[in-house]
C-alpha cells in the first residue's frame, strides 16, 4: 500500500484491558499509540467484569508480607493447568509470572490505584503452588468525574447491574449480610459508600469499570487517541509484514500505518453462532447462554487466520453455569456455593464439586452430557439466603408461579416435575445428607478448600459450603453452561507475537486476551485470570514491538 491516511507506532485493535495497557506501555516508551474500538463504548469485556487481576507474587502481596514466589506460581500452573498446548507453553508461563508483577507496578506508577483482594483464595488453593491468601488485586472505588467527557463513553460495569458501589472482593460478604456479623458490617460499609456517593453526586465506579476508567484516564492525560465506532476491515500486509489496518470510521475508510506493530485485543467469538458451532467440538453451543461482550463476534480473529495464523483451544470458553436469563442478576448464580444445594443430572446423580471453579463445573456439564443440569435445594436454603436484590428468606412469588422454579412437597414429586429419575434423586439426596450433616462430602470434597469455604455461608457450621437438603418443600431449576467469553484462538509466543502454522511469528502482528489461546489453558487459576491474561500480554506486546527498530 503506497498511501496512508495516518501513522502511529503501535495500534491496539480493541479497547479492553489488553488494548489499553498495550497502548499505555507503548506511550511510556516514547512511542505514539492508537486504540481502535468498533463499539460506541470503551472498555470491552474487562469493563463489564468484576475487574480483578490475578498475578502471582504481585507487589501488593509482597508489600503486605504475603509469601509467594515465581517458583510457587510455576508449580501452580504445572499442577492445575498441566499440558494444555502451545498457548500455555513454559515460555509463556514464564513471561506471565515475570512480567505480570512488572505490569502491576507499571500501572501503579502511572497512577492506577489497586487494592489487594485480601483472603480471596486461588481457585485450587489445595494444589501444589496454590495460595490460600489469594493473588488477585482490583481497582479502588473511582470517581468517574475524573474522566470528563469520556465518562459517558465507558462501558458500564458490574456495580451498575447490582445497584451498589461494591468492590468485587466484597460481594460474597454482601450476599450473606444476614448470616454473620462480619458480613453485615461489610454490607453496611457498601451501603454507606453508595449512599455517600449519591449524596455528594459523585459517580463512583468499582469492579471492571474502575479498572478501565483509571487506565482510560491515563491514556487521555497522555493524549493517546481512542477511536470509537471504528471497525477494522483489513489487516494490511506489505512484503510479508503486517504494517497497518484499514478502518471504517464514520462511514469513511481510513488507512492507518502501524510502524512498530498491530496488537489484536478484539475479544473472542462468543457471539458468533457459526464459529461456535464449527469449533465447539464436545463443548458446542450456539452462544444462546453467553453473557459475553456484544462485540465478541470474531471477525478480527478470522482476519488473522486468513493470514495463516495458527489457532488452539477453539472449543474452550470461560464457562459460567447459570440459570435462565429470566432470573437476571439474582443470587441463583451463586446457589451452588451455599449450603443446602446440589447439582444433579437427569438421572438424579451428582457429578462434580458444585462449589469449585465455574469453569471446571461448566466443563463437567459438557463432559458428562448434563446440559442442562438441575439445581436442587430445600426450604432451609429458601429461608436462609438472599435470592434477589429485594428478596431475603423468601423466593419471589413469580419465580415459582411462572414455572421457572419447580416446587414439590417430596423429592420424588419434584423429580417427576423436572424429568429427573425419582429413585436416583432420592438415593442421591439421602446419601448426600448423611455426610453433609457432619460437614463432609466424601464423593467430591465440597467445602474442603479455602476457596469453597470463602464463597460459602459464613453462618453455616461446620461447613460453609455444605448442608443437608432435609426440609420440605423442595425446589429445582435448570442450569445451563453459560459463559463470559470464548478463550481459544490465535497461538502466540512469550512476546505475544502471533504464530503461523510453521510456528514462526507473523511479522508485525501481536495478540492478547480472548482472541488468543489463553495461558490459563483449560483451567481457571484464580479471580481475574482472564483479565490478567489480556493485560499482561498486552503489556508484553508493547514492550517487544516498541523496542525493535522501525
Amino acid at each position: 500500500m503506497s498511501e496512508w491516511d495516518c501513522a502511529y507506532d503501535f495500534v491496539s485493535v480493541g479497547s479492553g484491558g489488553g488494548g489499553l495497557v498495550g497502548a499505555l506501555r507503548a506511550a511510556a516508551q516514547g512511542r505514539s499509540a492508537l486504540v481502535i474500538e468498533k463499539q460506541p463504548l470503551v472498555g470491552g469485556s474487562t469493563a463489564m467484569s468484576g475487574g480483578m487481576v490475578w498475578v502471582p507474587a504481585n507487589p501488593l502481596m509482597l508489600a503486605d508480607g504475603i509469601s509467594d514466589s515465581y517458583d510457587e506460581g510455576m508449580a501452580y500452573f504445572d499442577s492445575v493447568v498441566g499440558d494444555a498446548g502451545p498457548g500455555s507453553s513454559t515460555a509463556r508461563r514464564h513471561a506471565y509470572l515475570t512480567d505480570g508483577p512488572r505490569m502491576i507496578s507499571f500501572l501503579s506508577d502511572a497512577g492506577v490505584r489497586f487494592k489487594r483482594c485480601a483472603g480471596y483464595p486461588d481457585y485450587y488453593d489445595l494444589s501444589p503452588g496454590g495460595n490460600a491468601e489469594g493473588r488477585s488485586v482490583e481497582g479502588v472505588p473511582y470517581d468517574a468525574r475524573r474522566l470528563g467527557e469520556w465518562r459517558d463513553k465507558l462501558q458500564p460495569g458490574l456495580a451498575a447491574s447490582i445497584g451498589f458501589s461494591a468492590m468485587t472482593e466484597e460481594i460474597p460478604a454482601m450476599m450473606h449480610f444476614n448470616r454473620s456479623r462480619r458480613s453485615f458490617a461489610v454490607a453496611g460499609r457498601i451501603a454507606m459508600r453508595t449512599l455517600w456517593a449519591k449524596l455528594r453526586r459523585r459517580p463512583l465506579l468499582t469492579n471492571g469499570s474502575s479498572l478501565m476508567g483509571q487506565i482510560l484516564e491515563q491514556l487521555v492525560a497522555r493524549g493517546i487517541p481512542v477511536w470509537l465506532d471504528s471497525a477494522v476491515e483489513e489487516l494490511v500486509v506489505e512484503d510479508g509484514r503486517v504494517t497497518g489496518v484499514r478502518v471504517t470510521r464514520g462511514g469513511v475508510t481510513t488507512r492507518v500505518r502501524a510502524r512498530a506493530g498491530v496488537l489484536l485485543a478484539a475479544g473472542g467469538f462468543a457471539r458468533n453462532e457459526e464459529m461456535r458451532q464449527k469449533h465447539g467440538g464436545d463443548q458446542k453451543t450456539t452462544g444462546e447462554w453467553t453473557m459475553a461482550n456484544p462485540g465478541d463476534t470474531g471477525e478480527v480473529l478470522s482476519m488473522a487466520v486468513a493470514l495463516g495464523a495458527r489457532t488452539d483451544l477453539m472449543d474452550e470458553a470461560w464457562w459460567l453455569p447459570s440459570p435462565s436469563p429470566y432470573f437476571g442478576m439474582s443470587a441463583m448464580n451463586s446457589a451452588r456455593q451455599r449450603a443446602h444445594t446440589v447439582f444433579v443430572d437427569t438421572g438424579g446423580k451428582r457429578f462434580c464439586n458444585e462449589a469449585n471453579s465455574y469453569v471446571e463445573v461448566g466443563k463437567a456439564m459438557f463432559a458428562l452430557g448434563t446440559v442442562p443440569c438441575w439445581l436442587v435445594f430445600d426450604d432451609n436454603y429458601r429461608r436462609s439466603y438472599t435470592h434477589s436484590q429485594t428478596s431475603v428468606g423468601r423466593l419471589p412469588k413469580e419465580w415459582v408461579a411462572s414455572g421457572e422454579i419447580k416446587k414439590a412437597d417430596t423429592l420424588g414429586e419434584l423429580a417427576d416435575s423436572c424429568g429427573i429419575d425419582p429413585s436416583g434423586l432420592v438415593d442421591t439426596i439421602e446419601a448426600f445428607n448423611r455426610h453433609a450433616a457432619t460437614g463432609s462430602d466424601p464423593a467430591y470434597g465440597r467445602g474442603e478448600s479455602r476457596y469453597n469455604r470463602h464463597l460459602g455461608d459464613p453462618g453455616h457450621k461446620p461447613n460453609p459450603a455444605l448442608g443437608p437438603l432435609d426440609r420440605a418443600p423442595f425446589y429445582a431449576l435448570p442450569i445451563f453452561p453459560g459463559d463470559v467469553g470464548t478463550c481459544g484462538g490465535l497461538v502466540t509466543d512469550e512476546h505475544a507475537r502471533v504464530l503461523g502454522e510453521d510456528d514462526e511469528p507473523l511479522p508485525g502482528l501481536y495478540a492478547t486476551g480472548n482472541i488468543t489461546a489463553t495461558v490459563m489453558g483449560r483451567a481457571y487459576l484464580g479471580a481475574g485470570g482472564s483479565i490478567g491474561n489480556t493485560m499482561v500480554f498486552g503489556f508484553v506486546a508493547a514492550e517487544h514491538a516498541c523496542t525493535r527498530d522501525t
